[in-house]
């Protein structure tokens, strides 16, 4: 498959200026719990960064309604494949999350197919992760587990997770660097059981 068609079927890629690589992006008012958290102050998603800036432009939200969508395509794991098996690191949802168990069985199809890839992908959607063993992750693909709220302490649960700090403790080192991850991969490292990042 060309990269254009690829394009057309899933909608294309996003390209996080602060990421070493390109990111899979859908609405955010379609994340199925974060769409109820946004009303919860104090949680992580009341102040949700794709729900207001560059993410509100209209060119953009086509584009997230585009690869919405497309979730559906059969030929949507090969056209991810293909947009991202040339890729060093690669993350899954920098707005939006999983939308179901088939959804996340597409991501790991993709992962597998893309082996020399790694995919991270933050997710507050336990619902669709419940029934997954951790071991059956493929291995070049960590999947964060993210707390609901702003200085809750990682989720039980799950192996690897992320929480959001509004005071001490942050490890996410993007805002002393010009808010990229620079040289930084904690947030795909497998050895890096919690990555805490700083309020929005």
């Amino acid at each position: 498959m060309l990269k254009k068609e690829a394009r057309k079927i899933t909608g294309g890629l996003s390209k996080p200026s602060k990421m070493p690589g390109p990111a899979h992006n859908l609405p955010a008012p379609a994340c199925k719990t974060g769409s109820k958290l946004v009303n919860i102050p104090g949680s992580v998603c009341s102040g949700c960064y794709a729900l207001k800036n560059r993410y509100m432009f209209s060119n953009v939200q086509a584009a997230l309604k585009r690869r919405l969508q497309a979730l559906t395509d059969p030929r949507w794991v090969t056209a991810m494949v293909t947009l991202i098996k040339d890729q060093d690191w690669f993350r899954w949802h920098d707005s939006g999350d999983i939308q179901s168990v088939e959804h996340l069985k597409n991501i790991f199809l993709v992962c597998k197919q893309t082996p020399n890839t790694k995919h991270w992908m933050p997710t507050r959607e336990a619902q669709f992760l419940k029934d997954i063993d951790p071991a059956t992750v493929p291995p070049n693909l960590i999947i964060r587990m993210s707390s609901h709220m702003i200085n809750q302490g990682p989720v039980k649960q799950w192996p690897w997770t992320s929480t959001v700090t509004s005071g001490e403790g942050r490890t996410c080192p993007a805002p002393d660097q010009g808010n990229e991850c620079g040289s930084c991969r904690a947030c795909w490292d497998r050895s890096t059981p919690n990555v805490c990042y700083g309020k929005h």
